[in-house]
């Protein structure tokens, strides 16, 4: 079976930046559905006509992936509006902010906790690889027709490229 919208792929990859660091590898195949929520839109570009045990290998600008890094997101808060728990690189909802936060700051994006201040606490909003060009080595290793279930959810269970998008 080849790769078309509203299939299910078992995918592995290896994502490097463009000076061959490796950011991420899945190893075992986990299972994208194309023409749905899980994969960016130049991957399922990219897949369309392959099937199990193709390879690909993908040059990605941030425009592609996961945008240009925006300032705009970087917010300084109070540190006092935060548990005492709270660590640099952990990773807060927006939905999640402390209350006094929630009002002013968007919804939408994963906040990531960059910076700890005795009195400030730095908070990012980008996507961890915003403005970042990526490669991508991608290997099929099944192919499927899509469920009605993940046709209906727009997913088949997996999230790693919706991460902090929008």
């Amino acid at each position: 079976m080849h790769i078309t919208e509203h299939c299910v792929v078992a995918l592995t990859w290896v994502l490097q930046d463009t000076l061959g660091e490796e950011l991420d590898v899945l190893d075992e195949p986990v299972d994208f559905l194309v023409g749905g929520d899980d994969l960016l839109a130049r991957l399922e570009q990219a897949l369309q006509g392959h099937a199990a045990g193709d390879s690909l290998a993908l040059h990605l600008e941030p425009e592609e992936a996961f945008g240009d890094y925006d300032e705009s997101l970087l917010f300084l808060e109070p540190r006092t509006a935060f548990p005492a728990e709270i660590e640099e690189g952990m990773i807060i909802e927006g939905a999640h902010l402390p209350a006094d936060l929630a009002d002013r700051l968007p919804q939408e994006p994963l906040y990531t906790v960059a910076q700890l201040y005795p009195d400030h606490v730095v908070l990012d909003g980008n996507h961890p690889l915003a403005g970042i060009a990526l490669r991508l080595q991608l290997k099929v290793h099944a192919v499927r027709e899509a469920t009605e279930e993940e046709t209906e959810r727009r997913s088949a269970g997996t999230g790693f490229f919706r991460l902090g998008t929008s």
